[in-house]
């Protein structure tokens, strides 16, 4: 059975809307998936919070990512 690529949150779409490259998009997700192994809803709604905020100006990807490696520390 193939199964479609189905997103309970499409933050892949507002993170074009943000202008972020797919290479960022990518170092993006496997910071936020640190966070949220195994739970594909959590990591799916930061990485749309996460876009959202980039996409408003309050954050860049790169304090982005800094963020979350910080909270690891």
């Amino acid at each position: 059975m193939i199964v479609a690529d189905i997103y309970m949150f499409d933050y892949e779409a507002v993170a074009k809307e943000a202008g972020i490259p797919d290479d960022k998009i990518a170092a993006l997700a496997d910071e936020v998936r640190l966070d949220y192994p195994g739970d594909e809803m959590l990591f799916e709604l930061r990485m749309l919070r996460t876009c959202s905020s980039i996409r408003e100006g309050r954050a860049t990807v790169e304090t982005a990512i800094e963020g979350f490696r910080s909270t690891r520390r």
